[in-house]
């Protein structure tokens, strides 16, 4: 698919825990490109957001909406792109260009490259706990004020043998 040129009014930046949203409104009845956009709508997209140092940020294409006066464009960011997100804030409430390219991976490849990680093997007992294997219990740790630990049980006579 074709890489999309739109002149877009940056209109929000939104981040909780899960997902960050960035939206975009074309203002005017009239919406250049609409059936490539039509057609990249629920698909992976690459956005490069006017004259950022961000770079292109991969991101799903959510939704569009159009009414009498405006087109929305929804996107959700995907991947590891904090940094890439930081430097886009001066840009929200402005007007800018947006050039949208149609990603070569799909929403299922890229969920599925990022969440390849080795992990923890556990067991949960009846009453809800978690074991994992050399797990330390706080029974397994020393007790007192920290100048009167001995971890070898060896005798302290000053300050100097704990440090060696």
């Amino acid at each position: 698919m074709p890489k999309v040129e739109l002149k877009v009014l940056f209109k929000k930046l939104q981040r909780d825990d899960k997902k960050e949203v960035l939206e975009f409104h074309v203002m005017g009845e009239l919406l250049p490109h609409s059936e490539t956009l039509v057609m990249m709508a629920g698909n992976m997209a690459n956005l490069l957001i006017g004259d950022s140092e961000a770079g292109t940020i991969p991101a799903e294409f959510k939704s569009i909406q159009r009414d009498s006066k405006k087109t929305v464009l929804k996107f959700e960011v995907k991947g590891d792109s904090e940094d890439k997100i930081i430097k886009l804030y001066p840009y929200a409430g402005h007007n800018v260009t947006l050039d949208i390219e149609a990603s070569q991976m799909s929403i299922e490849e890229f969920e599925e490259a990022e969440e390849v990680h080795e992990g923890l093997e556990y067991n949960v007992n009846t009453d809800g706990t978690v074991e994992l294997e050399g797990q330390v219990s706080i029974d397994d740790l020393p007790f007192g004020e920290p100048d009167e630990v001995n971890f070898d049980n060896e005798e302290i006579t000053d300050d100097d043998d704990l440090l060696d």
